[in-house]
Order: structure tokens, then C-alpha cells, then sequence
């Protein structure tokens, strides 16, 4: 992805812009293949045969086998579509949005219980980098 982009330097949320949907789009179509029973019950029996009928780069296939979130994001998924491997790992979408942000699931609950995130904190990744 092109790092010129100033809404690339927000910490912790990728963008989904035309670039990302471009390069996200073989990974998508995978994920929402999941929303169907018998496609679960077959990526979960083998999930290497499963994701060879998806043109996927070799990052995505690593990704979605390590069930690195973040990456997945970065690397184009929805995260609508994402939920769907959650789903079929069931897993919450608490737990998915749990894992992005480095917590466990119920200290995010009760995160999200008590209004969400601070504002307070780094507002950029260059910001970051200086300190």
C-alpha cells in the first residue's frame, strides 16, 4: 500500500480506499464464502485445500492461518468479512475487535461498556516514531 497517503499515519486503523479494495479482493471473496455452513465445515476440515481456490497472496494465506486480525485489515479484508472467520472459529466479534487491540476479551467488553477508547493517546504513527 502507498505510504504517501496522510490517513495511512493514523495508528492502529487502515483505510479501506480503492488500493486496499483492490488488493483485498480475492481475500474478501474467500471470507464471505464462509457465510454458507458447508464452506465452513469444509475450510475448517482442511483449511490449506480450502484457501487454494482463492487467489490469495502468500501474506494473506500466512495471515488468515495465524488469525493475525490486524494484518488481515491491512491487507484488504472488510472487517464485516472478517467476522465471518471469527464466526466460524467461534469466536465473538468481541473477541476478534478484542485480539486487534491487544486486550482480552472481557477487559474489551467492559471498555466498550463504559463509553470505549480515550481519545488521549498517540494521534500519530510519525508522533509515535519522534518519542
Amino acid at each position: 500500500m502507498a505510504a504517501d497517503k496522510p490517513y495511512e499515519d493514523i495508528p492502529g486503523t487502515w483505510i479501506f480506499d480503492a488500493e486496499r479494495a483492490r488488493a483485498g479482493y480475492h481475500l474478501n471473496r474467500f471470507l464471505y464464502t464462509l457465510m454458507k455452513e458447508s464452506n465452513r465445515k469444509a475450510f475448517l476440515a482442511d483449511e490449506r485445500s480450502y484457501l487454494e481456490q482463492f487467489k490469495l497472496t502468500a501474506a494473506q494465506r500466512e495471515a488468515v492461518r495465524t488469525r493475525d486480525w490486524n494484518r488481515l485489515l491491512e491487507l484488504g479484508a472488510v472487517v464485516y468479512a472478517l467476522a465471518k472467520l471469527a464466526f466460524t472459529d467461534g469466536r465473538s466479534y468481541q473477541y476478534m475487535a478484542s485480539q486487534m487491540t491487544g486486550m482480552t476479551e472481557k477487559d474489551y467488553v467492559d471498555m466498550m461498556l463504559k463509553g470505549g477508547r480515550s481519545p488521549e493517546g498517540w494521534r500519530s504513527k510519525s508522533e509515535r516514531e519522534k518519542h
